[in-house]
């Protein structure tokens, strides 16, 4: 890897990190962008799950004053179920068309959430997290896009932002630790990939920790509304 291309990767884990300090998730759909150009799409998925493993233990740590695991336990628990079965019928299903629907439906919700007032609160059970769960990792394993169903369901509760954080990210560890595992099992996680990982990781860490500051500093309507940019983001990748 030449200096240029390394100065590519390295931006990438910059703002990657920094995207997810600030709203919680979305650390591999800003990285996906650059590093699909210039190192292997394996890599590039090995890197982001390793990578999120570090965003999302950052986020757990820095929130632990409002970690609640009765309210994640559900989502979690309903993401590592759904997670295999995605996968296992990702071979029966053309993921180009299923990408397009599921865009469609996030640009819908996005732009509706940016043009009315903030969602009434939602009460929601717990068998209903569970199966929110399941649809959010069946969706991980379909399209990669693990984690937007759950951050979507904590937004419809009207928590804080502190608190929205607190249950969507350890959801997030747990699938990224599954996914992880999978890669291991599968023999995707090189002596290269290790390398670049480690290359990597000062740059990650220093855009985590900026925008974690600026999270800080930030209201729950600016969150909400941040959030919704990043589903758009996510639906035009």
């Amino acid at each position: 890897m030449d200096g240029f291309v390394f100065a590519l990767f390295a931006l990438a884990a910059l703002l990657g990190g920094f995207v997810s300090g600030f709203s919680g998730f979305a650390m591999g759909l800003v990285v996906s962008g650059v590093w699909l150009h210039i190192i292997t799409p394996m890599q590039t998925a090995t890197l982001i799950a390793g990578y999120g493993l570090l965003t999302q233990g950052y986020g757990i740590f820095k929130l632990r004053h409002v970690l609640d695991l009765q309210k994640a336990w559900p989502l979690a628990l309903g993401t590592v179920i759904g997670i295999p079965i995605g996968v296992s019928i990702l071979a029966y299903l053309n993921p180009a068309h299923l990408r397009f629907g599921v865009g469609i439906l996030l640009m819908l919700y996005a732009i509706y959430g940016l043009t009315r007032p903030v969602f009434a609160p939602m009460k929601i059970g717990t068998g209903a997290d569970i199966a929110i769960g399941i649809s959010n990792g069946l969706l991980g394993g379909l399209t990669g896009l693990g984690g937007i169903i759950s951050t979507i369901s904590c937004q419809w509760r009207g928590w804080p932002k502190d608190v929205q954080r607190a249950v969507f990210q350890p959801v997030l560890f747990v699938a990224f630790v599954v996914i992880s595992l999978s890669q291991a099992a599968a023999g995707t996680i090189t002596r290269d990939t290790l390398v670049l990982y480690a290359l990597g990781v000062p740059f990650l860490v220093a855009g985590l920790w900026s925008g974690f500051r600026l999270f800080g500093k930030i209201n729950d309507e600016t969150f909400r509304k941040t959030v919704l940019v990043l589903l758009l983001f996510a639906d035009c990748r």
